[in-house]
């Protein structure tokens, strides 16, 4: 799935992000650490995972976050 990024603190490596439904999700720092990441902006697209699988669940989080095309296995579509 697809979301938007919402807010990014550098400093801390946590956010959040906008799904295409409008539900904010938060992410962890590391989430983030995980990604390989360097830095987001707000508005860039990213691809997430999200816990549990429906997004819309109350507790739900984000247990993933990459760009496509950037990481290992990852070929750019």
């Amino acid at each position: 799935m697809q979301a938007s990024v919402h807010t990014f603190d550098l400093g801390t490596g946590a956010g959040s992000v906008l799904l295409d439904t409008g539900r904010l999700l938060p992410f962890d720092p590391a989430v983030f650490a995980a990604s390989g990441l360097r830095h987001l902006r707000p508005g860039q697209r990213v691809s997430v995972d999200v816990t549990p699988e429906d997004p819309e669940a109350p507790g739900a989080h984000l247990t993933r976050l990459w760009i496509v095309g950037i990481g290992e296995g990852e070929a750019i579509r």
